[in-house]
């Protein structure tokens, strides 16, 4: 009796656990997924060893979003770590939570990419593509009901770019009903270490365009200002900008990970914020974002996190949101919060600011409420703004990239891999593409909708047929 009583609880538990694989790549991309792994860690009570210590039941409730519970009470994330030279996957492995990570799911090359595209799309990051992808369906095969993948990755380096697309293209053709959402780290307007930065991050947007469903745009130099001017910080390391991420990554998924009055998954995101197909590149942001000596001046409500969500100085991306008009937006609460409050808060937005928003997309703020705030705060928001402001990053780069393939400088590291010439060409054209489509919805007027209408409007012998309410013609 007692089996027969746990067997259908068990199978109702499991029936509702949407999973997530995640992928880091490259140096970039374990940097910042090493730092998600432990704020997520700590949000659920795991501690660096994998044994749970929280005090709250929702803790382990929905903990295999993210962890395999292994053997001995043991929590492991269900993480794949992917570099083409050791130091990096050498360095979290070494750190406080390196010992969460399963050794097996750790894969590295030797010899390394080299900034260079070509050799982590083609070459050597091709040679070491076949375990990963062995490693990628295992964790897969393990989830009862697998939501999607989460590919942390920068678009500057080699292995991030190189690899990082190539995976993408890979696991897009072996799950292409699951959702692919990106943390793609784009190269700064002003700051960069790489001279072939736009080569490599004009070819991996083409790949994203493709393969991608929800691509989330970070910039160093914008964290670095977020850091430095809002929350004071003087000398800001790359820890405290992953930190940032981590916040949003986090907050992208909590919905899944804990109870909510309105729930949010990766595939609702993905529905209400992509309008059409190849518009998938997000600027984020998070709020309360408030230095340590003003947080006991400033008021922490629905309204004061909405006002610092939508503020241009607190995007994680270097574009400014006014320069251009918000297609959609998703707002992800977190903390006991009221929704009537916070749809009143979205809608006084919108009539406020009605000029930044598409008029012919109405009620284009998706929300969403989850009832766990994050460790050490009472209320907090995730954001993710479909913005056509960011054809200005995109823009910048392009015209970097066509500055230096004119004069084909560079292009014979990229070519010596066995890469051709018109492939740069199809990336830069694929790219003016993306560009000039988000230009022409950021121009479409809403008394444009008479003309599409009268063109798609069926003409028979001088007669309008319309269907009617049961799909007849009248």
């Amino acid at each position: 009796l007692d089996r027969c009583q746990w067997f259908p609880v068990t199978l109702a538990r499991r029936k509702f656990m949407r999973e997530l694989v995640h992928i880091q790549a490259g140096r970039c991309g374990n940097a910042i997924g090493s730092k998600f792994w432990e704020t997520i860690a700590d949000e659920h009570g795991i501690d660096q060893t994998g044994q749970y210590h929280g005090s709250n039941d929702l803790q382990l409730d929905r903990i295999d979003v993210y962890f395999t519970e292994a053997s001995g009470g043991r929590y492991v994330p269900r993480s794949v770590l992917v570099d083409l030279e050791p130091s990096t996957v050498d360095a979290v492995r070494a750190g406080p939570f390196g010992q969460l990570f399963r050794p097996d799911n750790c894969i590295v090359g030797h010899s390394g990419a080299g900034n260079n595209w070509a050799r982590g799309h083609y070459t050597d990051g091709a040679d070491m593509l076949e375990p990963v992808l062995d490693v990628i369906r295992k964790e897969a095969e393990g989830c009862d009901s697998l939501q999607g993948f989460q590919i942390c990755h920068s678009l500057g380096g080699g292995t991030g770019s190189g690899m990082g697309t190539l995976l993408i293209n890979q696991v897009r053709e072996l799950f292409a009903d699951r959702i692919i959402e990106t943390f793609s780290v784009f190269p700064s307007p002003k700051v960069s270490d790489t001279v072939v930065e736009p080569y490599n991050a004009v070819l991996s947007m083409q790949q994203l365009v493709h393969f991608a469903d929800e691509c989330f745009m970070l910039d160093n130099e914008a964290l670095y200002d977020i850091s430095f001017r809002t929350l004071k910080l003087m000398t800001p390391s790359y820890g405290d900008l992953n930190h940032l991420v981590s916040l949003v990554m986090g907050g992208v998924t909590a919905c899944l990970r804990f109870p909510g009055q309105l729930n949010c998954g990766l595939r609702k995101l993905y529905v209400n914020l992509v309008p059409f197909p190849r518009l998938h590149f997000f600027m984020t942001g998070f709020a309360p974002l408030t230095s340590l000596g003003m947080q006991q001046y400033r008021t922490l409500n629905v309204a004061e996190l909405s006002a610092q969500m939508f503020d241009a100085r607190n995007m994680m991306c270097a574009a400014d949101p006014r320069h251009g008009r918000y297609l959609t937006a998703a707002a992800l609460f977190r903390g006991r919060l009221s929704t009537q409050e916070i749809d009143e808060q979205m809608v006084q937005i919108q009539n406020k600011n009605s000029k930044y928003f598409a008029e012919w997309i109405p009620h284009n703020i998706k929300t969403s409420v989850c009832d766990i705030a994050p460790r050490g705060l009472k209320m907090a928001v995730a954001f993710a703004g479909n913005s056509t402001a960011i054809q200005e990053m995109l823009h910048r780069v392009n015209d970097q990239f066509h500055s230096m393939f004119v004069r084909r400088a560079f292009v014979h590291w990229y070519t010596r891999e066995g890469m051709d010439e018109m492939e740069f060409t199809e990336a830069e054209a694929c790219l003016a593409d993306l560009i000039s489509e988000y230009q022409q919805y950021q121009e479409a007027e809403i008394e444009e909708e008479e003309e599409l209408l009268d063109e798609s409007e069926i003409v028979d012998k001088g007669q309008m047929w319309k269907p009617d309410a049961f799909g007849a013609a009248k």
